[in-house]
């Protein structure tokens, strides 16, 4: 073994396993960083329609004078929705569903009434829904109703209402504050309900229901009355696309003022963390064909040594392994220096993210460190397995 480390020693280039660790170092820093800081600001836009989630888009008919003057309805009929969700950019489509009847309803926190005001209420089918479903449930006739609130009432009342009267502000954490009281009055019944605010949505812009209240309490109290839907929620596969804007134009809808530009904003970010990574990628692997290379070179110069080696009763596994320690050396001190680089550079923008989203959960660096450790082994694996090929290569032509 000694001798195999000395023929190793005589032949190493400093300055080439040196190029080989700083390309690696760059390579695997871009895919750590790339999915470390995609991992930290999901939450943010988790809250705000997520990185990952599928893009949507509210969709409404356009309310001009020749509206307003003509009377011509601006709800969606069946065939023109049946249009939208065969246009090739569409996934799925979704209706708002309104109540057909009179709500009053009364808000409070912490005991202070803040609403007391007539309301109406909506529904979409449960996967539109922006929050999680496990308290979305509803059972026909019962009096607890779970309420989804839209996130710009609770600004306006964390900002507004909550410093004026010097009442706490209200987080997701802190749900249980509120009071939501219902008064449900037509067709000759006048039923009382309790609502439980379980969310907060930033996609839907309206005071949400679970679709099966909507279904049973309008059957309920509004039995001959039925509107086709004003709005439509759409899945789209790339908000980007310019046939989205120009069926728009054609068909003389609109969107939510701002939510096509954000839509493709997001797409846009999403898209750029994905190549970031697979450029790391593209470095960690091209700096892997520099490190093989670099070691076939050299096992290659010293091949008719090896072969001595072989000849005097060595085992290809020994005269092996020291290339193969000094390969998963060289990964094992670029990925330590890799996340020590990482921790500091995350600890920084961090700082920026928390300013800007108070709320945001901080997360843990573990989902980098199984990265790191997975493309470690997958390297070092490859690596071993090449070397040992080549060793045993001079070994079967010494038979």
């Amino acid at each position: 073994m000694n001798l195999v480390w000395k023929l190793l020693r005589q032949h190493i280039s400093i300055p080439q396993f040196a190029g080989f660790a700083f390309a690696n170092l760059f390579g695997m820093l871009i895919v750590l960083f790339g999915f470390q800081f995609y991992k930290d600001v999901l939450p943010v836009f988790t809250q705000e329609d997520s990185f990952m989630k599928a893009d949507y888009l509210i969709m409404s008919k356009k309310i001009g004078m020749g509206n307003t003057i003509s009377g011509r309805s601006n709800t969606f009929t069946g065939a023109e929705i049946d249009d939208v969700r065969d246009q090739k950019f569409v996934k799925k489509v979704g209706k708002f569903t309104s109540t057909e009847y009179k709500v009053d309803a009364q808000m409070g926190v912490n005991g202070v009434n803040v609403l007391n005001s007539e309301l109406f209420f909506e529904s979409v089918p449960d996967g539109f829904v922006d929050v999680p479903l496990k308290d979305w449930k509803y059972t026909p006739g019962a009096k607890e109703v779970p309420i989804i609130l839209p996130r710009t009432y609770i600004n306006m009342y964390n900002f507004g209402f909550a410093q004026s009267h010097s009442l706490p502000k209200i987080s997701d954490g802190l749900m249980g504050m509120i009071d939501f009281n219902i008064q449900i009055q037509a067709a000759g019944k006048k039923e009382q309900f309790k609502g439980k605010v379980i969310g907060f949505s930033s996609r839907l812009n309206t005071i949400l229901v679970p679709q099966a209240f909507m279904d049973w309490s309008n059957q309920e109290f509004a039995p001959n009355q039925k509107s086709d839907p004003n709005r439509l929620i759409v899945e789209v596969g790339n908000p980007g696309d310019e046939n989205i804007t120009k069926y728009l134009d054609d068909n003389g809808y609109e969107v939510e003022t701002d939510k096509l530009d954000a839509e493709k904003t997001t797409y846009f970010l999403r898209m750029m963390v994905s190549m970031v990574m697979i450029i790391g990628l593209v470095i960690s692997i091209l700096s892997f064909y520099i490190l093989m290379l670099s070691i076939y070179l050299l096992v290659q110069k010293n091949s008719s040594k090896l072969e001595n080696l072989l000849l005097i009763g060595y085992s290809p596994a020994n005269v092996a392994k020291p290339y193969q320690v000094l390969t998963m050396s060289l990964n094992l001190v670029v990925l330590i220096i890799a996340w020590v680089i990482l921790f500091f550079v995350r600890g920084y923008y961090m700082e920026f993210i928390e300013a800007i989203f108070p709320d945001i959960e901080e997360g843990t660096m573990l989902p980098s460190i199984c990265l790191g450790l997975l493309l470690f082994l997958i390297v070092s694996i490859l690596n071993i397995l090449a070397i040992r090929r080549k060793v045993m290569s001079i070994w079967q032509r010494k038979e």
